[in-house]
């Protein structure tokens, strides 16, 4: 019997249709998608190259997926750009560290070269004015170090120990070479590369460890002594002194016999410093009665205050008082105790010149004109060509008949203050100038422009960015930083050399390391426009990049 037809059985059956139909569309969709995402990427790490099969979307993404842990000065290219695209290739370089030597200035540097001979070409390509570039490397029997190749082009000079030879192939790593030679190397041993003319110069330095003993002089003092049983004015030797001695123990360090540096290891007291002692008749008494007036006469006196360097006097004529030398000026060296005057007098000047040293208070009591110094303030940054500085605090005013100079120099200095009964006036000035820094290992630390440029030089070079691209990159961070590591712009918190932004993305060390900060710039130009001819373009319409 067959089924009656009904609307019911109708309506299922259009249902089933449309769920036939969407799960088909919808299959294809999937199969189109997954056709297309789906991509063959050649993958080449170090040298070795692997075809992978990837559906990811970007070349970060494609390097997780692998497990390639890729560090802040590793080179990453991909022949599509930053998104991945089929057949595309990704190579990924390791780099390692080293020191070069540039006209004398060591920079560490983090590279991908194969070559010794590579390496130093890429401080000569954009540092024509660079005559000498030596390769420190710091372990040649190092799976790092001790694969790279001396030179790719032809023989090697050796010399080690005082002679020289010829390594007639270039192509073979430091250890090699020396192994040839019959060349042993300790652990402190230095192996450098340097390129002479056309004279690749692969060169070994002994470094030795002894110890020099010295024996350093103590001078002796004189003492005097004031003996009553001396005539006025006649002196008598009670004791002659006699030189001390000190005898030190230095560890030296010799690079190929010649001493390079020393650190004080001990020293010991062998003989004390005994003092020279001479007694001296006592002064002439002064029979001269001192007048004493009463009124409108001139009364003066002076007193001499401890803790001053120098001498501190007070006095006071027609009623008026100079506390601490004034009129004249008081340099004041470790901890001077408060020097006290009284009186009323219209003009004060006070100076004071401190120098690595903490001052306590001068006090001076006057009805006239007062002056309080506070500390000299100036927080400014340096001004940073395409980017805003935070502002300097320098507070001023104007004295009228008196004055208050402080210069402070690696030192911190109390208020002096004055207290009076008119013409109050405060002076805040000053600057903090704050130069070099302090040295890390294995780091570009706190570069200066110099540094950062010859460093930036050879990474860009790496890259294959000379010529018009360096130049371009030059004009960019010289805009945006001014090539300074501290630049900073507090409108925006963009950081450092290449004005990241937030600075922190750079990575680890990004506050003081040059090379994070340069590294980082590179990378971040390369993957967003590709060059930085391209990204001086887009600055040029846009004021930024």
């Amino acid at each position: 019997m067959a089924r009656r037809w009904t609307p019911q059985r109708f309506v299922m059956l259009r249902r089933i249709r449309v769920a036939v139909c969407v799960t088909a569309v919808v299959a294809s969709m999937a199969v189109t998608f997954g056709l297309s995402t789906r991509k063959a990427v050649a993958l080449n790490v170090n040298g070795k190259t692997t075809t992978v099969q990837t559906y990811a979307m970007s070349v970060d993404r494609l390097l997780q997926e692998q497990d390639i842990d890729v560090k802040s000065h590793d080179l990453v290219e991909s022949s599509s750009g930053e998104r991945l695209a089929d057949h595309a290739v990704v190579t990924v370089r390791s780099a390692f560290q080293t020191t070069v030597n540039v006209d004398g200035e060591e920079i560490p540097f983090w590279t991908v070269a194969d070559s010794a001979d590579q390496l130093i070409g890429f401080f000569r390509a954009n540092e024509k004015q660079a005559s000498k570039i030596t390769v420190n490397i710091g372990n040649v029997y190092n799976q790092l170090t001790g694969g790279l190749v001396i030179n790719s082009e032809g023989p090697v000079t050796v010399i080690a120990d005082g002679k020289t030879s010829v390594a007639p192939n270039g192509k073979l790593p430091a250890a090699s070479i020396l192994d040839s030679k019959g060349i042993n190397v300790g652990k402190e041993d230095r192996v450098t590369v340097t390129k002479d003319g056309g004279t690749t110069i692969l060169r070994v330095q002994r470094v030795t460890h002894g110890q020099e003993t010295r024996v350093k002089t103590v001078p002796f003092t004189t003492r005097t002594v004031v003996d009553d049983s001396l005539q006025p004015g006649q002196t008598v030797v009670r004791q002659q002194g006699v030189n001390g001695s000190i005898t030190q123990i230095y560890d030296v360090t010799y690079v190929d016999g010649v001493k390079e540096s020393e650190t004080l290891n001990s020293e010991t007291t062998t003989q004390v410093a005994l003092d020279q002692i001479i007694a001296v008749g006592p002064a002439k008494q002064d029979t001269t009665d001192n007048s004493t007036n009463s009124g409108d006469s001139s009364d003066s006196g002076t007193t001499s205050g401890k803790g001053d360097s120098g001498s501190g006097s007070t006095g006071s004529s027609n009623g008026s008082s100079n506390g601490s030398s004034n009129g004249g000026s008081s340099s004041d060296k470790g901890d001077a105790k408060p020097n006290t005057g009284s009186g009323s007098n219209s003009n004060n000047s006070n100076n004071s010149n401190n120098s690595g040293s903490t001052s306590k208070p001068d006090t001076n009591n006057g009805n006239s004109n007062n002056n309080t110094s506070k500390p000299n303030t100036d927080t400014s940054k340096p001004n940073d060509s395409g980017s805003t500085n935070k502002p300097g605090a320098d507070d001023s005013s104007s004295n009228s008949g008196s004055s208050n100079n402080s210069n402070n120099s690696g030192s911190t200095s109390k208020p002096n203050t004055n207290t009076g009964g008119s013409n109050n006036s405060g002076n805040s000035g000053g600057s903090s100038n704050n130069s070099g820094g302090s040295s890390a290992s294995g780091r570009l630390w706190h570069p200066s422009i110099s540094q950062a440029k010859t460093y930036a030089a050879a990474a860009a070079a790496q890259r294959g960015w000379t010529g018009a691209e360096w130049d371009a990159l030059v004009w960019i961070w010289e805009h945006e930083s001014g090539w300074r590591w501290n630049a900073d712009n507090p409108s925006s918190d963009a950081y450092g050399i290449p004005q990241a932004l937030p600075g922190s993305k750079m990575g680890t060390g990004w506050q003081d390391d040059g090379a994070v900060q340069i590294d980082w710039g590179l990378s971040y130009i390369s993957g967003r426009y590709g060059s930085p001819t391209k990204a001086k373009e887009f600055w040029l319409k846009n004021n930024w990049y």
